[in-house]
């Protein structure tokens, strides 16, 4: 979605209050470190790699695009290369855990705080759907672009 596309193209939002494709982007590989982090008990790629540092945002470290305001979406400026650089780099270490996952595992009850529990299972693939549902707004945006 993000290939060939400027910073200011990625910044741009086809309407107030809209979400721009760099901002969708960043929120979905966010999202997915975060909770995957969360459920392998390991550090998100966003601090380990050094990529909060790269992206130089301004906001918390924690800051994963929820809640965020129309300024925070504006705030998310960003070139393709490094979209696609820390997208990947979160892709490759959810595919590295998920390898080490039996079926035992994913049926394992990770979050009390919700009436059913939730398993590891049900988590990863609410991350999916997450994922899939944020890039599939950021290829809808570009469309409007590309016949503008």
């Amino acid at each position: 979605v993000v290939d060939g596309l400027s910073e200011d193209q990625l910044a741009s939002r086809p309407a107030p209050g809209t979400n721009s494709i760099a901002w969708l982007v960043w929120h979905l590989a966010r999202v997915q470190d975060d909770h995957v982090a969360g459920v392998a008990n390991t550090e998100q790629v966003w601090t380990a790699d050094g990529w909060e540092q790269r992206f130089d945002l301004p906001f918390p470290t924690a800051a994963i695009g929820y809640g965020h305001s129309s300024s925070d979406v504006a705030a998310v400026q960003s070139s393709g290369d490094l979209l696609n650089g820390y997208h990947d780099a979160v892709h490759a270490r959810t595919v590295e855990y998920v390898r080490t996952l039996s079926t035992d595992d994913l049926d394992e009850v990770i979050d009390d705080n919700w009436d059913p529990p939730v398993t590891r299972g049900v988590r990863l693939v609410s991350v999916v759907s997450d994922a899939l549902q944020h890039a599939g707004q950021a290829a809808f945006v570009r469309g409007i672009y590309e016949r503008r």
